[in-house]
């Protein structure tokens, strides 16, 4: 009887991991649909590019493309940033990212607010 409740508590813990799995990779699936909808699509992919080549690597942004970081807004800016840099091969330096990604904003403040 020991064994068999063994095996059954072994089988309710797999079935509750796998569950488990399928619910966070889902949830991040769509976390990224909702973000493209509602982020995304409000700057240009050359903006989007530039503004991810600053963030992770040492690019550079253009005066209007930091408008449209501005009109894309804060929340946007900050997902997308954090969505990104939780990726396993960049979450060792995300606190690198999210730094840029601050300063980044503050560049771009300052852009709009002297345009």
């Amino acid at each position: 009887m020991s064994k068999f409740s063994s095996q059954i508590t072994t089988l309710f813990i797999v079935v509750t991991l796998v569950c488990a799995f399928v619910l966070v990779f889902s949830v991040e699936e769509a976390e990224a649909k909702l973000l493209w909808n509602t982020c995304l699509l409000k700057i240009t992919p050359n903006c989007a590019l530039d503004i991810i080549a600053v963030v992770f690597e040492n690019g550079t942004i253009s005066d209007p493309c930091c408008n449209d970081l501005i009109k894309e807004g804060k929340m946007c800016h900050d997902k997308l940033i954090k969505y990104i840099a939780d990726k396993p091969m960049l979450i060792a330096h995300e606190t690198e990212y999210l730094k840029k990604s601050d300063d980044l904003w503050n560049h771009c403040v300052s852009i709009s607010k002297s345009a």
